[in-house]
């Protein structure tokens, strides 16, 4: 079993702030949170940005220069900064992981949090 915590969602002004963060733990498995997707309604679920172990961060265009993804791996955490904030952010965001056995690293799944929505009123 493999879990995702998610929090730091809530509703906030346009030009305002919010802070997620997702930490991942498994009892099986490794895991490893990667990042956040979210998606809006009657929209597809989509990419806002993603961290490798190593630091290398990768964002959709129109979040760049305003969210960051930060990530802490002895707590086995990924968090997203978010200012600037505009009512087209507005969306539930998911946090992604992959986790797999030990003894076999090549061999990855996928696991997604629960969900944290994010409003931005104008």
């Amino acid at each position: 079993q493999v879990k995702l915590v998610e929090s730091g969602g809530g509703l906030v002004q346009a030009g305002g702030s919010l802070r997620l963060s997702c930490a991942g733990s498994s009892d099986t498995f490794v895991i490893r949170p990667i990042g956040w997707y979210r998606q809006a309604p009657e929209n597809p679920r989509e990419l806002v940005a993603t961290i490798s172990n190593g630091g290398d961060t990768n964002y959709r265009d129109s979040v760049k220069g305003r969210f960051t993804i930060s990530r802490d791996n002895a707590k086995n955490t990924v968090s997203l900064q978010m200012n600037s904030l505009k009512r087209e952010d507005t969306a539930v965001y998911y946090c992604y992981a992959q986790y797999w056995y030990k003894e076999t690293p090549q061999f990855r799944s996928d696991s997604w949090g629960q969900g944290t929505q994010v409003t931005v009123s104008s």
